[in-house]
């Protein structure tokens, strides 16, 4: 098996919307979202090592819980007790870009980096991984956005976000992300959504085949939402000064949470007001996080 290191970009999940209802008996909510991903992610590095082990590296590694929590390790043992014997040992270290407890996916993200750099190593041993049927049910049992990690191109999700249908044809749009390095975590989201009268519904909206620019996804947008943005702004008031921040920008077409928080994003109509936006917002919050990105229209799953 080769020691030589290798890499898996993880992309960031944005939500561009998120209609979700009320919890189910299986305490499940329904939902349905059109999820595009970013050249913003994580990134998992794979080296042969004399036994197994995992890392954490970049600004947010100190954010998160224990080593043993984290969805990596579980997608790698999941992963390896599909096998018929174990492979040679390997070390895998997470390099953390993106802020933890974000609405950006980040842990599914790196799941199913996991699942996609470990397959592509066995591979390249000559030993046979799990076919992709397996590899998708892996995914899906490891969370309800890992299925649509794994692929990582745009996709309708419904159900419990792991139900998943071809997106219409998307143009790479330009765009910003911004989180104000404050947490909104998801249970406590979906705790104060509940709270509130589960004031949304897991409605369809009708999409076209197909759309040729920025302007035009922006104005069938505004016909959406995100239904968790009203409650997760009672979790995180700082949420409320970054929408309002993007709302205010020349450069921001439209301006919107991702998930279930903490960030935000706003498309722009091209890099050119991407990059302004994104600078000026850098040097006028300097506390916060902000990131120019495309969010592709093809995947980035290979990266």
């Amino acid at each position: 098996m080769p020691d030589s290191a290798q890499t898996q970009f993880a992309p960031a999940k944005i939500n561009l919307f998120l209609h979700v209802g009320p919890l189910q008996s299986d305490g499940y909510h329904p939902v349905v979202s059109l999820m595009v991903f970013a050249d913003v992610g994580d990134t998992l590095r794979l080296r042969g090592a004399a036994e197994m082990g995992f890392g954490l590296e970049g600004p947010f590694a100190g954010a998160l819980g224990p080593k043993g929590d984290n969805l990596v390790l579980a997608a790698r043992d999941r992963l390896l007790a599909t096998l018929a014997a174990p492979p040679r040992s390997f070390h895998l270290t997470l390099d953390k870009q993106v802020p933890i407890a974000a609405g950006l996916g980040g842990g599914s993200a790196d799941a199913a980096a996991a699942l996609r750099l470990i397959g592509r190593h066995l591979a390249a041993a000559g030993l046979a991984g799990p076919d992709g049927e397996t590899l998708t049910a892996l995914a899906r049992g490891l969370g309800a956005d890992v299925a649509a990690c794994l692929d990582a191109v745009p996709v309708i999700a419904s159900g419990r976000g792991d139900l998943l249908a071809a997106a219409p044809l998307l143009p790479t749009l330009a765009g910003v992300l911004v989180n104000p390095r404050a947490p909104a975590p998801t249970g406590a989201v979906y705790g104060a959504f509940d709270a509130a009268g589960s004031p949304g519904r897991a409605d369809a909206p009708v999409l076209p085949p197909r759309f040729d620019t920025a302007e035009q996804v922006v104005a069938f947008l505004e016909q959406t939402r995100n239904d968790l943005e009203a409650p997760a702004l009672t979790v995180q008031p700082a949420i409320g000064a970054v929408l309002a921040a993007l709302t205010a920008s020349p450069e921001a077409l439209l301006a919107r949470m991702s998930g279930s928080g903490a960030t935000c994003f706003a498309l722009c109509a091209g890099p050119g007001p991407a990059g302004r936006l994104a600078a000026r917002l850098a040097a006028d919050h300097p506390t916060w996080w902000v990131r120019p990105c495309a969010l592709a229209g093809q995947g980035l799953r290979n990266r």
